[in-house]
């Protein structure tokens, strides 16, 4: 079985968008390559089908090293909440960073800028 034909297999089970490193966790010894760096040979195989295939490829790229099949991707996600009207995509709000938390001006409980007692607690 192909590296791809092992990801459409394991993006089916999942149904949702996966990282190259979850899609190489799941699949386990069931990759054919024998690479010490599965998740580079899963991330160009998958690159290099949407480069050659355009639209006519299985997969899509919902975001930077995140895959589905552009099938699942096209079907419209049911709502979670039919309360919630959200003008946002679930694949669009997946594909946003987190943003830059503030920096803390707290120190961790426990932590101590002395000398002493710099060692393991008895």
């Amino acid at each position: 079985m192909s590296t791809l034909a092992v990801v459409e297999e394991i993006l089916r089970e999942t149904a949702v968008p996966m990282s190259v490193r979850e899609i190489v966790e799941r699949a386990g010894a069931r990759l054919p390559s024998k690479s010490k760096t599965p998740d580079t040979v899963v991330a160009r195989d998958l690159s290099m089908d949407i480069k050659k295939k355009g639209e006519a490829s299985l997969f899509i790229r919902t975001s930077p090293g995140r895959y589905t099949l552009r099938a699942l991707a096209s079907q419209p996600q049911p709502a979670s909440d039919s309360r919630v009207t959200s003008p946002v995509s679930p694949m669009a709000a997946a594909a946003r960073k987190p943003a830059a938390a503030a920096p803390s001006t707290t120190r961790p409980a426990g932590r101590s800028d002395s000398a002493e007692g710099g060692g393991y607690a008895s």
